[in-house]
């Protein structure tokens, strides 16, 4: 019996803790992503409709990064309730086939929006202002464009920065990760 208990302790152990479903194009599908037609113009304006930040992630079928991020970053309550209440996200597929319309018009695919953008790496997370000018792109409009590859404390931070828009007074994401840090959060 205590062998048995032993064993399964061990599974648990090793077992990824919340394992996210993936989707038929190898990308994990927490509930909380949005499935749109990939209009950039719409999707921000649900967004503002909902009072949400939108949020674009890229990511790869078979990126270990994107794994870690969505089972070790995202599962964390307090990340995954500023998520669901906060932000309206939107999955590009850095290799993916699917038209997606920037802002400015031009519809490309993702591989090819990744590029235009200069997405390199997944996950790469993209934040967007509430209002984009006419004719500028999405990474021209970005408040942020972050590797998702970073830990829950950064994460975290990162989130409470765009929400609470401390881009706009100019403050430096990274003394606000050091602020917080010191006062232990």
């Amino acid at each position: 019996m205590l062998r048995r208990l032993f064993l399964l302790a061990a599974l648990a152990l090793t077992s990824p803790a919340l394992a996210v479903e993936l989707g038929d194009d190898g990308l994990h599908k927490p509930d909380w992503l949005r499935e749109t037609f990939k209009d950039l113009r719409d999707d921000l304006a649900e967004a503002n409709v909902e009072g949400k930040r939108l949020m674009i992630t890229f990511e790869q079928r078979g990126c270990i990064y994107c794994t870690e991020m969505h089972e070790k970053v995202l599962t964390d309550p307090a990340i995954e309730a500023l998520i669901r209440e906060h932000f309206f996200v939107v999955q590009l597929n850095l290799f993916g086939d699917v038209d997606v319309t920037d802002f400015d018009g031009t519809v490309l695919s993702e591989k090819a929006m990744a590029l235009r953008w200069g997405v390199m790496f997944t996950p790469t997370l993209v934040f967007l202002p509430e209002e984009v000018p006419e004719g500028v792109s999405a990474a021209d409009a970005a408040v942020a464009m972050m590797p998702g590859a970073i830990g829950p404390g950064m994460f975290e931070s990162l989130l409470i920065w765009v929400r609470d828009r401390r881009y706009e007074s100019g403050e430096n994401f990274q003394r606000f990760v050091a602020e917080r840090l010191s006062q232990g959060q």
